[in-house]
């Protein structure tokens, strides 16, 4: 388990297309390996929330390390989130950078009130998350995570 400060950097994630092609490009060019994959919907996303409402999408999430960075990978499958709103704005590309904190709910409630709404969340067994409606102000959303446990990866690649 890696220890992260309070409002650290933690994660950069980009969405893309096709999660196997883009996990063979970052094994083969960068090194980066292995990647986890899941795979993500309601089923195993407890309080699945897109903008408020339950969540109805699918989509698969591959994730490696680069030190004591995460790397992340989306690729939507079925539905409507907020990585089919990056691609249809501007396809491919970072989509987020992910920031930790001890306390994430609260983290969330004190961005709220600061102009920074909630606007997808979720628990992932022990990980929550929650993606922040920062694009307007920096070009990219936020993501406030508490780093916690995680269930094995469905599959491994790279």
């Amino acid at each position: 388990m890696r220890e992260f400060q309070e409002g650290a950097c933690m994660q950069v994630a980009m969405v893309v297309r096709d999660i196997e092609d883009s996990i063979r490009k970052h094994s083969q060019v960068f090194g980066i390996r292995p990647w986890d994959v899941y795979n993500f919907d309601a089923s195993v996303v407890k309080n699945y929330l897109y903008r408020g409402k339950p969540a109805t999408h699918k989509c698969l999430i591959a994730i490696a390390w680069s030190g004591d960075t995460q790397l992340e990978l989306m690729q939507p499958v079925s539905g409507y989130s907020i990585y089919d709103e990056f691609l249809d704005k501007h396809g491919e590309g970072m989509h987020h950078i992910k920031l930790y904190y001890r306390d994430v709910h609260k983290a969330a409630r004190d961005f709220e009130a600061r102009g920074y709404p909630v606007i997808q969340s979720g628990l992932f067994d022990e990980d929550q998350h929650y993606y922040l409606d920062t694009e307007k102000d920096f070009g990219y959303i936020i993501e406030l995570g508490n780093a916690g446990r995680v269930p094995p990866a469905d599959r491994t690649l790279g």
